[in-house]
């Protein structure tokens, strides 16, 4: 809290930007979490007193919503199923100048909420909590390899990324979250999460935070294998969407590469008969010439419009005026760079 504090010292009620507290949202997506989701609401009212906290139940067959009421949240619903609309949904809704996202399954540490916000402070548009010094049973091991995996795919295709891209636990500027396009139904929502920032180029950070195991009733809902190959599907779209040429390019090359190889054959018969005898073959070769040559075409086009599209987003977030950063938030960034 006292490192909350020193980046937002309070001041008076007046109008011009960046002379009262920044207005914080904690979001909590929530599907079934009767078992959690009060202790969630009570820890990070606790650690937050300041912020509004909603939860959005995505159709809950079981106490969750009454018991958040109970709890204080402000309670929305959510009928489309999936993780990637109720957050769309968030960011719709809530309007704030700063964000906070984390699960309703207890197994975020609150007390890292006051630094993932004072980071936010400092002028960044997404800070993501890294899960660290977990229990085995809550980070298995084939999602702690999925979620490397996954990393590195994306650090491919973007150029950089994160340590933990698939953490469920964020902060967020309020331009970031009102320029968001959300496509994502599922759990692959943080996927386009951390995507959407490496296009922009926007700065961001991590910050290392515990990561426990469910409490004793409550019951995951993510399905590795399924989830994986969903995200993995997700990184490929995200590919042939944001890097059109790149991904073409590679088609282009397989199929003129292709029609090579098989031309060469051909060719060579034809020096020294003057004859084409195979022209199955031939018109093969002729047709992945071509197709690889219109694949080509598919990409220089569709970079042109990705260019177009990018710069519209850029202008979008653009235009939301950031939080303006406070003396004090710049001073703990020089300490914290010392320290280092």
């Amino acid at each position: 809290m006292n490192e909350l504090k020193r980046a937002f010292p309070a001041s008076p009620d007046v109008t011009p930007p960046g002379s009262r507290p920044p207005r914080i949202a904690v979001l909590i997506p929530c599907f079934n979490e009767e078992v959690a989701i009060g202790r969630v609401i009570a820890d990070f009212r606790e650690c937050l007193p300041d912020a509004e906290i909603h939860v959005f139940d995505n159709n809950s067959t079981d106490a969750t919503a009454a018991i958040a009421r109970r709890a204080g949240a402000l309670v929305r619903s959510v009928p489309l199923q999936g993780k990637g609309n109720v957050v769309r949904r968030m960011f719709a809704d809530v309007d704030a100048d700063l964000y906070l996202m984390v699960d309703g399954d207890d197994t975020y540490d609150p007390g890292a909420a006051p630094a993932l916000v004072a980071r936010l402070g400092e002028g960044l548009d997404m800070v993501v909590g890294e899960r660290c010094n977990s229990e085995a049973s809550a980070y298995r091991p084939g999602h702690r390899f999925g979620n490397k995996l996954l990393t590195r795919c994306v650090g491919l295709l973007f150029g950089r990324t994160f340590n933990d891209m698939l953490s469920g636990y964020r902060g967020f500027s309020r331009r970031y979250v009102k320029s968001f396009p959300a496509h994502a139904s599922g759990f692959d929502i943080e996927t386009e999460l951390a995507v959407h920032a490496l296009q922009l180029r926007m700065p961001v950070a991590e910050v290392k935070t515990d990561y426990g195991a469910r409490p004793e009733g409550s019951e995951s809902k993510l399905r590795t294998y399924h989830d994986g190959l969903r995200i993995l599907v997700t990184i490929l779209r995200l590919w042939k969407v944001e890097r059109p040429l790149l991904f073409f390019s590679v088609g282009a090359a397989a199929c003129a590469l292709l029609s090579i190889v098989l031309a060469v054959p051909l060719v060579e018969t034809y020096l020294q008969t003057g004859l084409v005898p195979r022209f199955p073959t031939a018109i093969l070769c002729a047709a992945l010439m071509l197709l690889g040559g219109t694949l080509a075409a598919v990409g220089l086009i569709l970079d042109t419009v990705t260019h177009g599209r990018l710069e519209l987003k850029h202008l979008t977030y653009l235009a939301i005026p950031p939080l303006p950063r406070t003396a004090v938030g710049a001073d703990s960034v020089a300490a914290r760079e010392s320290k280092g």
